[in-house]
């Protein structure tokens, strides 16, 4: 009789070990699956971030700007006290990448008007940051300035100097 009392208590432990291991596998289901929508959710919202962020309002994706590093320019500068050099480099910010190459392909036009507006200049006039920045202004106007009648001009955003020496 013990041993038949001893075979029922084991059946009853194997019986729950058996509910219990039911019990935890539907626990870990039930996690696995918050977890997987917990992920499903945060990469929507990622999704929808990027592209929200990537239009602008009218629903159209903004074109990242495209910045075009010019070779040295060296120029004798007008004459005050003695002959002056200015010796500068300049960086043109476009509107894109396909600004950017058409004015590569103009590069030749645009080093002549860099040069001819700076070698106008005196000393005095581009030495103060007040100069600096109407000089750019002036070389940003003229770099816009139509290659060809009836073109249009050219998607330069602004004319930044990145060294600007006077000796």
């Amino acid at each position: 009789m013990a041993s038949k009392a001893n075979m029922q208590g084991n059946r009853e432990n194997k019986v729950s070990n058996i509910a219990g291991a039911a019990d935890q596998k539907s626990r870990g289901g039930k996690l696995t699956l918050i977890i997987i929508s917990a992920m499903l959710l945060l990469g929507a919202g990622g999704g929808g971030t990027a592209w929200y962020l990537g239009q602008t309002q009218d629903g159209v994706k903004q074109k990242s700007p495209a910045f075009l590093s010019l070779e040295t320019f060296t120029v004798n500068l007008q004459s005050e006290h003695g002959d002056q050099h200015l010796q500068t480099n300049l960086t043109l910010k476009m509107a894109d990448a396909e600004a950017a190459e058409l004015i590569k392909l103009h590069m030749p036009e645009v080093r002549n008007r860099v040069l001819l507006l700076l070698s106008s200049k005196a000393a005095s006039q581009v030495a103060a940051v007040d100069g600096k920045k109407k000089l750019a202004s002036e070389l940003l106007a003229e770099i816009r300035q139509p290659f060809s009648e009836n073109a249009p001009e050219h998607a330069v955003q602004s004319v930044l100097f990145t060294s600007f020496v006077i000796q």
